[in-house]
């Protein structure tokens, strides 16, 4: 999972850029860039680590210019190297910076062609890259050395035609503006924003809402599936959806787990599913027992709150926080081996031994994935006095990969992957555990102003939206992402030093 920005302003764009990317950080804690576009002139900066990390103050200053985009990302294969950090640049046509959020299913597919046929060149394994290359392809293709805006739909139209699986882009197109577009099943998030100033209009595009929230922009709307926006300069936005649009079928994980609260994606606010969620959690709870013990509710924080609250609220039970969560802490399922998750878990998570010596304590989680996490939870749990852990999940069981920009996606290291929820609850150590049905969990999530007709629920119910996922392709997949792939996957030891990324290149 990755997280986008691209601003075209009337005043310097470094500052709004930053700040919308440590709003998107939860999207991705391995690189983050930023590239903007000075008269002409290409500035960026990008490497791996945080935000606030990677850029100082010197490297602000330099990144001078009133449009630019920005990325922060997490690898969902391949290198963790800062030479896959994003933004990627290609010099032609025109010079095209592009920040990509999602996974392309047909990338080796694609790549092989742009080096066979249509005789580009690629610098890494990324699939950003290879999507950056298909777009310029089409573009230079299509324009003949003439700007047009046009070109820019059509060319998009062609990305979409052979581009598979789920992304949203946000491309700088040096000279000339900014250039947004999503996978024609809208599965990967993208918003439109504006602010009016005293010098005209100015225009954003970022993968949450909260981002524009940050430096001051109102959410517009979201870009829809298969439609490409180009804002130019002046701050004129023009629009277009393509014919290659297949429906509205954004990723339901996003409502789970990865967007942030207080963000509105599709029209949806995140912050109501995960209350809809809860309260049909709560609903099933009660069906299978009725004359439940449970004397406690506490959230496994941070993403469960919101469920926990309305599960506390809804079986008339006391609602409260027993882990306290040290925030300078990764995620865990992102860590690259098992070992170091272990490890991460109780760094990161203190339990308050009062709420929990001599009670029945249900725990709500948005989700459980390999179960490792869930597992030392619960035994810190019945190490802090609990006589009887019960265990929930606001989500379905996770069974299935993620191929379109989540990292879970080695269905072996999946825990629920062929057990029942018997099963999945003895492995864990809860002495009772329930799930998330799959269609309370779509009712809950879709509301009558959002105008979705599915939602891409692979990794719960094993359907794939874009219909080209194969068995082939899911071992192959697995044999990349295992925990062994990732162990022999290190990063190069001749990288070179950070400042080596930064770079300033005419464009034109």
């Amino acid at each position: 999972m990755c997280g986008i920005v691209g601003i075209v302003a009337r005043e310097p764009v470094n500052q709004a850029l930053y700040d919308a990317l440590t709003v998107l950080q939860h999207r991705g804690q391995d690189a983050a860039g930023i590239m903007t576009e000075d008269r002409g002139r290409l500035c960026v900066r990008k490497s791996n680590g945080l935000v606030r990390d990677v850029f100082q103050q010197r490297h602000m200053l330099r990144l001078k210019g009133h449009v630019g985009i920005g990325h922060v990302r997490y690898p969902t294969a391949g290198c963790t190297s800062s030479s896959e950090a994003q933004p990627f640049y290609v010099n032609s046509p025109f010079g095209i910076c592009l920040g990509h959020n999602g996974n392309l299913t047909n990338a080796a597919e694609l790549a092989d062609l742009l080096v066979r046929e249509d005789r580009r060149h690629l610098n890494t394994g990324s699939d950003s890259e290879v999507l950056l290359n298909v777009f310029a392809h089409e573009l230079g293709a299509l324009s003949n050395g003439r700007f047009r805006v046009d070109d820019i739909f059509d060319a998009v139209e062609a990305v979409h035609r052979r581009c598979r699986g789920g992304y949203a882009v946000v491309a700088m197109i040096v000279g000339h503006g900014i250039v947004a577009f999503r996978d024609p099943h809208g599965i990967r998030p993208a918003v439109i924003g504006v602010r009016e100033t005293a010098d005209g209009v100015e225009h954003m595009i970022a993968s949450e809402s909260v981002a524009l929230d940050a430096v001051g922009f109102e959410l517009v709307r979201d870009i829809r599936p298969g439609e490409c926006v180009f804002i130019d300069h002046d701050g004129r936005l023009y629009s277009r959806e393509t014919h290659t649009a297949q429906g509205y079928s954004p990723c339901m994980f996003e409502f789970v787990y990865f967007a942030r609260p207080d963000s509105i994606i599709d029209n949806i606010s995140v912050y109501k599913a995960r209350l809809r969620m809860g309260e049909a959690l709560a609903d099933r709870i009660l069906r299978e027992l009725p004359e439940h013990d449970v004397d406690v509710v506490i959230p496994i924080p941070d993403t469960s709150r919101t469920s926990a609250l309305q599960v506390a609220h809804r079986l008339g039970v006391k609602y409260r926080e027993g882990f306290i969560k040290n925030r300078y802490i990764g995620r865990t399922f992102i860590m690259p081996g098992q070992a170091l998750r272990r490890k991460s878990v109780r760094r990161k998570l203190n339990p308050i031994d009062l709420e929990f010596r001599g009670k029945n304590v249900l725990l709500v989680d948005d989700s459980i994935v390999r179960g490792t996490t869930s597992q030392q939870i619960i035994e810190m749990a019945r190490e802090a006095g609990a006589r009887k852990v019960y265990f929930a999940s606001a989500a379905p069981p996770v069974r299935y990969p993620n191929v379109y920009g989540i990292d879970m996606p080695a269905a072996s290291e999946l825990v629920a992957n062929g057990r029942t929820e018997e099963e999945v609850g003895r492995i864990i150590g809860a002495d009772w555990m329930i799930y998330q049905e799959l269609d309370a969990l779509i009712h809950a999530v879709r509301h009558d102003h959002a105008a979705i007709e599915d939602f891409d629920t692979s990794c719960f119910s094993g359907r794939y939206v874009t219909g080209d996922v194969t068995a082939d392709y899911l071992a192959e997949l697995e044999s990349q992402r295992s925990e062994a792939a990732r162990r022999a996957h290190k990063r190069a030891p001749d990288e070179p030093p950070d400042d080596e990324t930064d770079a300033f290149a005419v464009a034109r």
